[in-house]
């Protein structure tokens, strides 16, 4: 959805900020996220590190941030700023599909880029020399077509726009991940927070409640 559909439909203009450059994971899943609750994208706002993230949050100059559960700095961001940043909400989703990408002259490929260690477990890279970590997988495989790494674990479908520059060595595909939305307020008082209709109350077969989600007591 582009910022001139989000005026002509009207929707809600939400300040979020999550991690760029442009065509990350983050960036997808924060679309996705946004349009779920009928949110327009023109408030959406990418940044180099959650650090900086927290730092808009913390200025007012966003009221949420997302972030992947798994990425590396989220011990640092739910863990270091717990008295003034919360988490209000976590979803699930999967976002692009992943695979080994390598530059289609190198026989053997000695040094792979990734997002760690996030993504390092993602698949046996035992034939790589030099594992080199990113921020981001856009930036990975920038570096992968400038020719300064030979492979990156990166988006699947980068290869089909670098027809004869690139081979896929690996398809891994795309985990279910855990997606933290963060605010400046605390979603709860104590005690439990969580939805009677989740996947896990389906299969227990438990109860279900009129509500989307309740509070538990406290022990």
């Amino acid at each position: 959805m582009d910022v001139e559909a989000d005026r002509r439909e009207g929707a809600r203009v939400v300040r979020m900020a999550t991690l760029g450059p442009a065509g990350t994971n983050h960036e997808l899943v924060a679309r996705r996220y946004l349009g779920f609750h009928g949110a327009g994208t023109q408030g959406l706002r990418l940044v180099a590190s959650f650090r900086e993230a927290v730092a808009l949050l913390r200025a007012g100059e966003v009221d949420f941030v997302l972030q992947c559960a798994v990425h590396p700095e989220a011990p640092q961001t739910l863990g270091a700023n717990f008295r003034d940043v919360f988490a209000i909400d976590c979803f699930i989703s999967d976002s692009r599909p992943l695979a080994i990408l390598t530059r289609a002259e190198v026989a053997t490929p000695r040094s792979i880029g990734l997002v760690m260690p996030a993504t390092e477990s993602y698949a046996d890279l035992g034939r790589w020399r030099e594992k080199v970590p990113y921020a981001a997988i856009p930036l990975a495989f920038a570096d992968l077509l400038a020719g300064r790494i030979d492979s990156a674990l990166a988006y699947r479908d980068l290869a089909d726009g670098h027809p004869g520059r690139l081979r896929v060595d690996e398809e891994i595909g795309s985990p279910d991940d855990v997606w933290i939305v963060y605010g400046r307020e605390r979603a709860h008082s104590g005690g439990l927070l969580a939805s009677r209709d989740s996947a896990f109350a389906r299969r227990i077969g438990g109860p279900l409640s009129n509500r989307a989600s309740s509070r538990a007591p406290t022990a």
